[in-house]
């Protein structure tokens, strides 16, 4: 269901895609899940408390599913501005290297450079290109909270004027240091009905109401797609200097 690239080498560009709703089996957690719980509560407050925001940071957190297995980790610091611009640079692996995509600019493609030797060419790549979306489930144009949030909408109120969405809050827990509301959402398991997956879980901030973790499943019930926002900042006043090439701190 639903913010925001390369991979080493230079080719491998981030492709986030938040599409997505909620879950993951919760074992260890002792708090007993709620059933039938109105997700349209959770879905009006993001909705209202994202439509104020213009520009953030996070250290993102990416795992995918992509032939057949599950990518290593990325983590790479995010900057993201309305109305489309993303600026992302690796801390692992591959560190140092770096992405840049503004909608409209660089013939709507995205600037990259790789790490160690490789870091020293700068390509310009299409992002739905065979290069930008190695080892990626979604391409950046994907990326971004206001893309994420908008595809959960999607597929949650569809998922209920259908009566086909088991949904489930699993209460508080603590995710990147921050208290967040866990909640769980079930489809039908058949990709026949067109859902986005089978299952997914969402740990919504209490205090902001972003979605700051995602966990996708697919109808074989296997984790595919897992994105999260560490230290996320909100509306930090970003400037057209913090997605400039030219930026004296990029290495483009």
């Amino acid at each position: 269901m639903n913010a925001p690239v390369m991979r080493a080498p230079v080719g491998r560009v981030v492709a986030v895609s938040f599409l997505v709703f909620w879950l993951m089996p919760f074992a260890s957690c002792s708090i007993v899940a709620q059933e039938s719980v109105d997700p349209g509560k959770w879905l009006q407050e993001t909705e209202e408390a994202l439509a104020k925001v213009d520009n953030y940071t996070a250290v993102f957190h990416r795992v995918e599913f992509v032939d057949g297995k599950l990518i290593p980790e990325e983590v790479t610091v995010l900057k993201f501005k309305r109305p489309f611009k993303v600026y992302m640079r690796w801390l692992k692996p591959s560190k140092g290297q770096e992405s840049l995509y503004i909608e409209g600019a660089n013939k709507n493609k995205i600037r990259a450079h790789g790490s160690g030797l490789i870091g020293l060419v700068t390509v310009n790549l299409d992002p739905t290109g065979s290069q930008a979306m190695e080892n990626s489930r979604h391409p950046i144009t994907e990326a971004g909270l206001h893309n994420l949030v908008g595809k959960v909408a999607a597929n949650l109120r569809r998922g209920v004027r259908s009566g086909e969405l088991v949904s489930k809050d699993h209460g508080e827990q603590t995710v990147y240091g921050r208290k967040t509301s866990e909640l769980e959402g079930i489809l039908p398991k058949a990709a026949s009905k067109g859902y986005y997956c089978y299952r997914c879980v969402v740990n919504v901030d209490l205090e902001t109401r972003m979605p700051i973790r995602v966990q996708i499943f697919d109808w074989e019930d296997r984790l595919v797609e897992s994105y999260g926002y560490e230290l996320l900042k909100l509306n930090p006043g970003l400037t057209d200097k913090d997605f400039d090439p030219k930026n004296p701190e990029y290495h483009f």
